[in-house]
């Protein structure tokens, strides 16, 4: 009866709770194990919750509002598996490190992850939503001093996120009478649903509303950046999914969060960051799947967000390696560490190559898929785009990266291999990478596990034209960056800040409240006491008005207090009009 009860617990709970126990627990030995373990078990219950077929559960009534707290099935289930397998490597790779409040947040963030992806409801959901941003900021503070403003940054764009899909789940609630989460019903046409949408695109990281996560990511702490880039965005992934589906317009902010990355990530110097625009240009090909809205573009989506993870994550543990090493990600302060973290660097040209859908790496298997069904149904603009999204990807990420840090001009740094944890967690990713898009039944096991398997079933990776057509991208890329490296024209890596959309607010916006901040100081200082003169003046009036001996309350005793009662009863009753 007890392992009955314990398999219609949401999961995500139960790491929570062992974040809540790493807060409290003074040994660092306890702490880690509890890391490692905590995923695990979740990881299990996932299992025997779906092999017992749970479905729907953790049913509630509060207040008069239906809560499902779980809801387990096939889409929800792949989520759930490569998020308890992210947070095992980061338990892994984070074994070294002594810190209290990183091992709870860790842990506290990646139940959050798991939860909000098996939420049955939209309260649920908006619950673990925002706790997924308390808990994950102070992994970008952790990072020290120069990140406490980007997390702040970082924590207030989570937050409207959050206040979004509340009002729009409100607003779909007044309409429907439930806070059901199903993509059957909701969607850009039901009230609240654009608000919904804009909510989850700020941690999906659409075009203008992306900037915290090259903001917060890469000042984050060596191990809190290998998890943040987990949970919140693919979290967003699965409410589009799950919500929005098929939806025409994400198709084509999916193509544009696929190119504007490409550019950015070219110049830019910080290697992390770079990675940081490449999260953004791999979320542009599953919101522009999740637009297309067929079962193979799904399938397309739910496997990318499998291998995104362990990839993007290896990419980052690389790099997170070589800071904790070197104190530096700048790519022109490194080069050459190959010398002395050969593993490190194999680790990185193995996320490098799966990253760029190299046949027998990760995203071969995958990308093509959402490529495929877009092509499929006649987007062929957007196809081109995704193209040339694919060859930069294999610029930015593919070559610049391991490039510029463990090649390139030798620095003179001779820094010693990664910890033996950091590896084991590499070495542990880039296995998965491999196993997963092997052509003799590897990459099967990941399309048993889609959505729609017998959909997956169907379509076949390895075929001639797919292996030399996607060959003959990733060379023509590589010849590209050789060339205009040959000519001197790429773009040179120099200590700089490059400002993206966040210059409206970095710049005019401050500028704005410094002129607002000083002009009111002036009309403080000139006009203070005129101001205080004026509503003294005003006062006496609503008092001689007001006051029981004033000219309203002659034929009504009670003066100011009806009059201010009446208001209020005016306001609600308007309140209740405009919200019933």
């Amino acid at each position: 009866m007890m392992s009955d009860l314990l398999m219609t617990i949401n999961p995500g709970l139960f790491i929570i709770a062992a974040g809540m126990l790493c807060a409290l627990v003074p040994l660092h030995s306890v702490r880690k194990t509890v890391m490692i373990l905590a995923p695990i078990v979740a990881a299990y219950a996932l299992f025997k919750g779906y092999s017992a077929g749970i479905g729907l559960a953790g049913e509630m009534t509060i207040a008069g509002i239906d809560l499902t707290t779980y809801r387990l099935d096939r889409l929800s289930l792949i989520w759930g598996y490569v998020f308890c397998f992210a947070g095992l490597l980061n338990g892994i790779f984070a074994f070294h490190e002594k810190a209290h409040i990183s091992d709870a947040s860790a842990l506290i963030y990646t139940g959050a992850g798991l939860g909000a992806v098996m939420a049955g409801d939209l309260l649920t959901l908006f619950l673990f939503w925002e706790l997924t941003a308390v808990s994950s900021v102070f992994l970008v503070w952790a990072g020290g001093p120069r990140a406490y403003a980007a997390g702040l940054r970082y924590l207030g764009m989570h937050v409207l996120s959050g206040v979004l899909l509340l009002a729009g789940a409100i607003m779909y609630q007044n309409y429907s009478g439930t806070f059901f989460f199903d993509g059957n019903e909701i969607g850009l046409g039901v009230p609240g649903g654009w608000l919904m949408m804009i909510g989850i695109g700020i941690k999906a990281g659409f075009p203008l509303l992306h900037t915290w996560i090259q903001d917060a990511y890469p000042k984050a702490s060596v191990t809190g950046t290998v998890v943040l880039a987990t949970f919140s965005t693919k979290m967003a992934i699965y409410a589009l999914a799950r919500g929005f589906a098929g939806e025409e317009i994400l198709i084509y902010i999916g193509a544009v969060m696929t190119l504007f990355p490409v550019f950015f990530a070219v110049i830019e110097n910080d290697l992390r960051k770079v990675l940081a625009y490449s999260l953004n240009n791999q979320l542009g090909f599953m919101v522009c799947g999740i637009g297309v809205g067929t079962a193979m573009a799904m399938n397309g989506v739910a496997g990318q967000v499998v291998l995104h993870v362990i990839f993007k994550a290896l990419l980052f543990m690389s790099m997170g390696a070589v800071l904790h090493r070197v104190g530096t990600a700048k790519a022109s302060e490194l080069g050459g560490l190959f010398r002395t973290m050969p593993w490190t660097t194999m680790a990185c040209l193995i996320g490098a190559a799966s990253i760029a859908a190299f046949p027998m790496f990760a995203a071969f298997v995958t990308k093509a898929m959402i490529i495929a069904a877009v092509f499929e149904e006649h987007h062929y603009i957007v196809y081109l785009c995704l193209l040339f999204a694919s060859a930069g990807v294999m610029e930015h990420s593919g070559i610049k990266v391991p490039y510029f840090a463990f090649f390139s001009h030798d620095s003179g740094k001779r820094p010693k291999e990664a910890p033996w944890n950091m590896l084991l967690a590499m070495g542990l990713a880039s296995l998965f990478c491999i196993v997963l898009a092997w052509p003799w039944g590897g990459y099967q096991m990941l399309y048993n596990l889609m959505p729609m398997p017998e959909i997956a079933g169907e379509y076949v990776p390895y075929t001639v034209n797919h292996v030399i057509t996607q060959l003959q991208l990733l060379f023509a890329a590589m010849f590209a960056f050789a060339l205009l490296k040959r000519l001197g024209v790429y773009p040179p890596e120099r200590r700089a800040q490059i400002l993206d959309f966040d210059w409206l607010w970095r710049r005019p916006a401050v500028a704005t409240l410094k002129w607002i901040d000083v002009m009111g100081a002036r009309v403080e200082a000139y006009g203070g006491l005129t101001v205080k003169r004026g509503w003294s003046g005003i006062q006496r009036r609503l008092f001689a008005m007001f006051s029981p001996a004033g000219a309203m309350s002659q034929d009504a005793p009670s003066g100011i207090a009806s009059v201010l009662t009446a208001a209020m009863l005016g306001l609600a009753i308007a309140l209740l009009y405009f919200v019933g």
